[in-house]
C-alpha cells in the first residue's frame, strides 16, 4: 500500500507542513491564523511543481522541486493577513 504513494509526495507534504510552521513562528502576529499560513504554504509548493512540470529550471530535491516552491510559499505569506476564513 505505502509502494502506490511517489516520494515526491511524501516529501512534500512533509516541506508544506515544516515551512508552514516555520513561517506562523517567524512572521507570527494576533491576525495571521495558522490555517492561513498552512493553505497559502500550500499553494507555493503547488505552483513551484506546476513550475517543475512546466520544465522550467530549478534546484531539485529528489521528486521534489525545492527552489521555486520554496520562494513561492514566501511570496504567499504576504497574502496571509488578507486571507479571512470563517470556519464554523
Amino acid at each position: 500500500m505505502i509502494g502506490w504513494v511517489p516520494p515526491g509526495v511524501v516529501m512534500g507534504v512533509a516541506l508544506v507542513l515544516v515551512l508552514a510552521q516555520l513561517f506562523h513562528v517567524v512572521w507570527h502576529s494576533a491576525r495571521r491564523r495558522y490555517l492561513a499560513v498552512l493553505l497559502l504554504t500550500a499553494a507555493g509548493i503547488g505552483l513551484g511543481q506546476l513550475w517543475d512540470a512546466l520544465g522550467l529550471p530549478a534546484l531539485r530535491l529528489g521528486q521534489l522541486d525545492l527552489l521555486p516552491a520554496v520562494l513561492f510559499a514566501l511570496v504567499f505569506q504576504a497574502f496571509a493577513r488578507r486571507l479571512t476564513l470563517r470556519l464554523p
